[in-house]
């Protein structure tokens, strides 16, 4: 490291040239990022794939491409509607590519909807939207809507955009920058700001480059915003720090860089590493979406560690000492809060004169509110937690009050006979009926249509496809209960011949498989998760008990943090502060929290724990090292806590249910973890374990080439209560 920094100070222009040419290629490749992503959803391997498949290849439609155009008239007008309703589907179907008019039906005595299909995905079927909605134009005396998945897609898309801008533009960012400038208390705070200029850029030319392989989703950007702005902040503060610490000690600015970048410099590869481990767990998931999560998670640690190890020593060896002469905050401030006997420190020997009764009074606040965790009730989704002003769901909610909430997407049953002519066998015909007969009398069921004449059998009597209506909503418990009787028990008495091959996909079939698929592989990479993790803090800390008792932390950490999501989602408190109570949870929610908290956190315990083992190697008691790490990186650290639990909260103020589980969770997690957790738990458990923190037996010591630390007691006397 040390070979390694003063090389970058010596060619500290050719480095600050190189970024800067790296920054203007990648702002290049940036501006062509957002027509690269996609919000394609693919379940590959399952039912629901198959019959999407089948409905692509051989009935030129897709199951989530599809428009429903809902006109509601007075009372008994329905049929007067049809012929007309007929007209102005047949048009908006001739402005969607691919697109044909599937049927016309009365729904009720007042509203009639015609299907319009494609094999489109919603991704690109959507941009059609408003062409669809001018070619069904207005019928007087009647509401017309343009509903659909797709649709209501089209709909949401300004809603994210704005959401999201509010949350990034409008808190996150300002409240990070006033957190910045009064922990820095000099313009040096621009540091961290800088620093994220460089490496998020970066970041996403490299996604642009990955995008034109593979399927990356659309809020993979603020995704990489997000936890680069993070990352940024927690690198800045500690080498900053740490920088001058070292040129208060005396020491020149190349020495001062130096040093910096042995101790705060070294804890940033383990950091980085730490975070990459946990973000990449997403590249093993086996769906894309998520996978994309992964690549983009996996890179803006590497980005940001290269960035931290190369530009942060130059930017500080050019602007350090000049940034920090303009003062933000009172000089005596400053140097009371920088003082080695501060709060932290005060705190610190708070714990360690009552360790055990801190470290049991955290531990049973943290499982009192991972608790509720039992009653997590994890869904695909709903409409019900978006805007319902959106045309898109007006007309889902008109369908749905006159058929059921399932009519919008509808399960759908395709079935593949093996042979041409196969779906006109009696065997075939006879099982289908039974099949019907079996939906019509579950309870779930609102309508169960096989029509040959609305292209229920393909052109070559091959294949063949069953629409079934739900009476709840496809993300419902009802609706996914639904579907594992339908797989079960319903398709199977049927009584299909041999050799006929009938899968369930469409709405709640895709919810099931979601969640199984997800769910399927998630506990197995967390378990590689920890196991990476383990030997990459056991090299950090060089010690067999301090990463166990990080891992355990963590977990902590986020069980707390998926338990007061039920609190306050399921139980009611989000409507006493005007968001949205549900009773489910979003699936993709608890991986993405485990994901990103995981990493973060290990930041944290990193910077704090790096730091106490530091002291430790310079010859201080255990309870030593243990108040000087809290004491000079426990402000650190609560801040950049304190900033990413702004930069989450962004997602609360949105209006969309899944974002606002998304942001509290992280938000919630963030802060148990910066406040509870490092603050008063590892203190304590360290004052606990004593000098077996540092445990490392010789053998494993070899095993992992590091150098373990005698237990023997170390004879350097205490702190007396001024700090000396």
């Amino acid at each position: 490291m040390e070979r390694f920094t003063r090389t970058m100070i010596r060619y500290r222009w050719a480095v600050l040239a190189v970024w800067l040419v790296l920054l203007v290629v990648s702002v290049m490749a940036m501006s062509g990022l957002s027509a690269l992503l996609t919000n394609r959803f693919t379940l590959p391997g399952t039912d629901t794939d198959r019959t999407e498949k089948i409905l692509e290849q051989h009935f030129g439609q897709k199951t989530t491409g599809s428009f429903s155009l809902v006109v509601q008239g007075p009372p008994g007008s329905a049929e007067r509607l049809v012929p007309l309703v007929r007209e102005r589907a047949a048009k908006a179907a001739a402005e969607l590519p691919t697109g044909k008019l599937a049927g016309v039906q009365v729904v009720s005595g007042s509203v009639v909807s015609a299907t319009i299909v494609s094999n489109l995905e919603p991704a690109d079927a959507k941009g059609y939207t408003d062409d669809m909605r001018a070619a069904a134009g207005k019928i007087p005396g009647a509401q017309v809507y343009v509903s659909g998945q797709a649709a209501i897609e089209h709909d949401l898309d300004p809603v994210f955009a704005h959401d999201l801008k509010v949350g990034e533009l409008y808190i996150a960012i300002p409240i990070a920058v006033l957190i910045l400038a009064f922990v820095f208390g000099t313009t040096a705070f621009v540091l961290p700001l800088l620093f994220a200029g460089f490496a998020i850029p970066t970041t996403l030319s490299i996604i642009w480059i990955f995008a034109h392989f593979m399927e990356l989703t659309t809020y993979l950007q603020n995704l990489v915003m997000l936890i680069g702005l993070g990352i940024a902040i927690d690198y800045s503060l500690l080498v900053v720090y740490r920088y001058r610490e070292e040129l208060l000690g005396g020491k020149s600015k190349e020495d001062a860089l130096v040093r910096t970048m042995q101790t705060a410099g070294r804890a940033v590869v383990f950091s980085g590493s730490a975070v990459g481990i946990g973000l990449a767990l997403m590249l093993f998931m086996p769906l894309p979406f998520m996978r994309g999560f992964g690549i983009g998670g996996f890179a803006i640690p590497i980005v940001s560690v290269l960035c931290a190890l190369t530009l942060l020593p130059v930017l500080l060896y050019f602007l350090g000492a000049k940034l920090d002469r303009v003062r933000l905050v009172p000089k005596r401030v400053l140097a009371r809060r920088d003082a080695e006997y501060n709060f932290w420190m005060r705190l610190a020997h708070a714990i360690q004169r009552r360790p055990a009764v801190f470290a049991a009074g955290t531990v049973v606040v943290l499982l009192a509110l991972a608790s509720p965790v039992f009653a997590l009730q994890l869904g695909p989704g709903s409409n019900k937690g978006i805007p319902q002003n959106l045309e898109g769901v007006q007309g889902l909610n008109v369908i749905s009050g006159a058929l059921g909430e399932g009519a919008l997407a509808p399960t759908v049953i395709a079935g593949d006979t093996g042979r041409p002519r196969g779906a006109e066998a009696p065997a075939v015909r006879a099982a289908i009926d039974e099949l019907i007969a079996g939906l019509r009398k579950d309870p779930e069921v609102a309508r169960a249509t096989f029509d040959e004449s609305r292209q229920h059998v393909d052109p070559t009597g091959r294949y063949f496809q069953i629409e079934v209506v739900g009476k709840s909503e496809y993300g419902s418990p009802p609706a996914l209960d639904f579907v594992h009787r339908l797989r079960d028990r319903i398709i199977p008495a049927a009584g299909f011949p041999e050799g006929v091959q009938v899968y369930a996909g469409g709405g709640p079939p895709s919810g099931v498989d979601f969640l199984e698929l997800t769910y399927g592989a998630f506990p197995w990479l967390v378990l590689g998760v920890l196991l990476l993790t383990y030997i990459l803090l056991l090299r950090a800390f060089r010690s067999m008990v301090l990463p166990l008792k990080a891992i355990i932390l963590n977990l902590l950490s986020i069980g707390a943090a998926y338990g007061v999501l039920v609190m306050f989602f399921k139980w009611g408190g989000a409507d006493a502060v005007g968001l949205i109570s549900f009773d489910q949870i979003e699936g993709w929610i608890p991986v993405f929290i485990f994901a990103m908290v995981f990493g973060l956190s290990m930041d944290y315990e990193v910077f704090l724990v790096s730091r106490m083992r530091e002291e430790w190697d310079a010859g201080r008691p255990n309870a030593e090292a243990v108040a000087l790490g809290l004491a000079k990186t426990g402000r650190i650290v609560t801040a950049a806590g304190l900033v990413m639990f702004a930069a989450f909260m962004g997602f609360v103020a949105g209006s969309i249910v899944g974002l606002q589980q998304f942001g509290f969770g992280l938000a919630v997690a963030i802060l148990l973890d910066v406040t509870i957790v490092r603050a008063l738990l590892v203190p304590s458990a360290m004052e606990l374990f004593g000098r077996w923190n540092w445990w490392l037996p010789e053998n494993v010591a070899r095993v992992f080439r590091v150098k373990p630390s005698p237990l023997a007691s170390k004879s350097r006397p205490a702190m007396s209560p001024s700090g000396r």
